[in-house]
């Protein structure tokens, strides 16, 4: 008889795992499903002693609170919604299996979310009471419908069918708001300005309840771009507005919908060519308030507008930069003051809140130290003091802040080094906190905010500990081109790793703004497909060069007028510190980026292909002339402003430089990057006689999501294995 050794096993039901590689479906799906961390899902706060959520099922909500000492015990089962859905609705059936995402607690006793009958016709937006176990009120609206926006009184709902606006009351009517023809003009939508400037919204309901204030985007000025639909005999056409930099932008303006009388009012921002940003109506529903931006995006003011009239009433303040101005979110009104609000800006260097009032006046700076403001959590119930998450460490760590609003004295609530995702009851009294780190999947706890005790709720175990052979990854600091900034690092080693063999590398980068790749969280930021490669014998390798996101202004704003330069060199200093290392092959070195990443794929591959033997370049930007307005010409200007910045960065016009084996991906029905970029791109390297490899997916747009994602990573890692297997045969 034959002896069967089976190392590193562990036995899980039924279930006999063995340690071993990942398939490629496992590296791109695994992450959320085989090898998903354990987690508490959708933790909402019912009072300032209780919170609910959901089990791993997916089937129960749960609620735990102080009385019990924080164990869990069962609220609702999505069978017991399904009967209450029945009852109250006698003409629609519910089939309920899972309970649906989203929910938020109204008060005491009720919560609301959105769900579907089960034919799929239809949407309810529902409030259902936990002690009358029953359905309390619903909305009723086109399955179609999108961007749901309810009143805080729960008396209307405002939703966009295609580009116009309806609003639907309890009782089934429908108040159709527009009635603009397709395409030409867009109502209510979150992607007015293609979503920069911190626009996350399309509507906002006044305090009042009873007006409704909206974008219109005018988009009939704008060149139409045609993208090619191949899913017919004979192909059609599908038309988007696609302002490219440089040319005519769209024109945009706020109205405000009177429910009851059905008037409509026009805010008077001007004809000006800009943007309309930071949207926000003060408490008494008296103003609005609107951050314009001009079209250089080097100076806004913030505004006041009378909201019965539309009429511009003053200027509060305006911020003006030598590069460029970023708007990132409304204003917030303390709680209890129609006068006070916090701003955020970048002013003095990180992304910080400032408190003003209605006149205009800095009442006090609340920044602290070089902490980056990523999110404001709220306010305690007197007002006096407001929590927000910092990134700290630079960059790496997310902490928990308070800060007293008078005094401006700030207070880290959150210590452990890592990355804290902290929510608070209403009186801020408990904190509950969600940490990770690169050796910690979740640890979730419940913290008393005056005396520190602390309740572990979860402490998830490894996921992939004793199933999958986990490859070695460490953080790592470098310093970047300039020779004195510290630079972000990350290094994934082969599996079984041997430092006395030489390995290929393969180079991750992203390298824009508004991105980073690297935090001292679980897998670092990575994912399980940075494992697979590492399986399969790769170094893994990515750095957060100058230009990337949560470093400050400066830090930022070094790549104004020539991206892709100073992000290079620093790439290339991370480079400098693989060939340090004697167990890389510098023979064997590949890069892969997506978008900004796959722009600096094809930068690194036109400028550096002695060093870069494989590139993998999807959806990129390769000539910034043909790239949208709002992103675009914040960083480079427009095309007649800086034409020197434009011709250097073109890459269209470096395809005779290509000397390494270079693919090449894009989505055909792509709206962010259009597929042009590298249909330019190729046609030049025709001319030049140099030969690139290209793989088009025909129906996805700028990312390739769902059950292709697989293929397109298995695209990616077979180029890598196909001229990178050997030394030199990328030459």
């Amino acid at each position: 008889m034959k002896k069967r050794t089976l190392l590193f096993c562990l036995l899980s039901g039924n279930m006999l795992f063995a340690q071993r590689n990942l398939t490629v479906a496992e590296s791109t799906y695994g992450q959320y499903t085989t090898f998903a961390t354990e987690r508490i899902a959708e933790p909402k706060w019912k009072n300032n002693n209780s919170f609910s959520f959901v089990v791993k099922t997916g089937d129960t909500l749960m609620l735990r609170s102080l009385e019990s000492k924080w164990d869990a015990k069962k609220l609702l089962t999505a069978s017991e919604l399904e009967s209450a859905l029945n009852n109250y609705f006698k003409n629609t059936t519910f089939k309920i299996k899972r309970l649906p995402s989203g929910l938020t607690w109204d008060n005491e006793n009720e919560f609301s979310l959105i769900t579907q009958d089960i034919d799929g016709k239809d949407n309810y937006f529902i409030t259902y009471n936990t002690v009358e176990k029953k359905v309390v009120k619903s909305f009723k609206y086109d399955v179609n419908g999108r961007n749901e926006l309810i009143s805080r009184n729960k008396d209307h709902i405002a939703w966009l069918k295609d580009n116009n606006i309806v609003i639907s009351d309890a009782k089934g009517n429908n108040i159709t708001v527009t009635n603009d023809p397709a395409l030409e003009i867009i109502n209510g939508s979150e992607d007015t300005h293609r979503q920069e400037f911190g626009i996350k919204q399309g509507m906002w309901w006044s305090p009042k309840q009873d007006q409704l204030m909206y974008y219109r985007k005018d988009q009939s000025m704008v060149t139409s771009y045609p993208l090619i639909q191949w899913n017919e005999r004979v192909a059609t056409v599908k038309n988007i507005k696609y302002p490219m930099a440089g040319m005519t932008n769209e024109k945009v303006s706020l109205v405000i919908f009177d429910i009851y009388t059905n008037k409509k009012v026009t805010l008077q921002t001007g004809e000006a060519d800009q943007f309309l940003t930071m949207v926000t109506w003060d408490p008494s529903g008296n103003y609005v308030y609107v951050g314009v931006l001009n079209r250089e995006q080097n100076h806004y003011k913030v505004n006041q507008y009378n909201s019965a009239t539309g009429a511009f009433e003053k200027t509060l303040f305006e911020e003006k930069a030598a590069t460029y101005a970023e708007p990132s979110g409304s204003l917030v009104f303390v709680p209890g003051s129609d006068n006070t609000f916090i701003h955020f800006s970048e002013k003095e260097g990180y992304r910080q809140m400032y408190l003003y009032n209605t006149d205009g006046k800095l009442v006090q700076k609340l920044g602290h130290a070089n902490v980056i403001v990523s999110n404001l959590i709220g306010f305690d119930k007197d007002g006096k003091n407001a929590y927000y998450t910092g990134v700290t460490n630079q960059g790496l760590d997310r902490q928990a802040f308070k800060v007293n609003l008078k005094s401006g004295k700030t207070t880290q609530l959150t210590s452990t080094s890592g990355t804290h995702v902290s929510t608070f009851n209403a009186d801020k009294s408990y904190m509950f906190d969600i940490f990770s780190d690169i050796n910690t999947p979740y640890r979730f706890s419940i913290a008393n905010v005056d005396n520190k005790k602390e309740v572990e709720i979860l402490n998830a175990k490894d996921p992939l500990k004793g199933k999958i052979n986990v490859p070695d990854m460490k953080l790592i600091t470098l310093t970047a081109a300039d020779g004195k900034t510290p630079l972000n690092g990350r290094i994934y080693y082969p599996t079984n790793f041997d430092a006395t063999k030489k390995y290929p590398v393969m180079v991750y980068v992203y390298g824009g703004p508004h991105a980073q790749l690297i935090t001292n969280s679980w897998l670092g930021g990575g994912n399980l497909f940075f494992h697979y490669m590492a399986q399969n014998g790769y170094v893994v390798f990515t750095v957060d060069n100058r230009g990337s996101h949560n470093r400050g202004r400066d830090f930022e704003h070094v790549i104004h007028r020539q991206l892709g330069q100073a992000e290079m060199a620093d790439q290339m200093k991370g480079i400098e510190y693989l060939k340090k290392q004697s167990f890389i092959d510098q023979d064997r070195i590949g890069v892969y980026g997506w978008s900004f990443g796959g722009f600096m794929t094809t930068t690194l591959s036109v400028n550096h292909p002695e060093v870069f033997k494989v590139g993998v370049a999807g959806g990129p930007v390769m000539d910034w002339a043909m790239y949208e307005i709002m992103y675009g010409e914040r960083y480079m200007d427009t095309p007649q402003e800086n034409p020197e910045g434009y011709k250097l960065t073109n890459l269209v016009n470096k395809a005779d430089k290509i000397n390494n084996k270079l693919l090449i991906i894009h989505g055909a029905q792509d709206p962010v990057v259009v597929q042009q970029h590298s249909m330019e791109f190729i046609e030049s390297a025709i001319k030049a006689k140099k030969q690139v490899d290209y793989f088009l997916y025909p129906s996805h747009e700028h990312n390739v999501m769902g059950i292709d994602r697989a293929h397109l990573n298995e695209k990616i890692a077979n180029y890598f294995f196909d001229y990178l297997a050997k030394p030199n045969t990328a030459k």
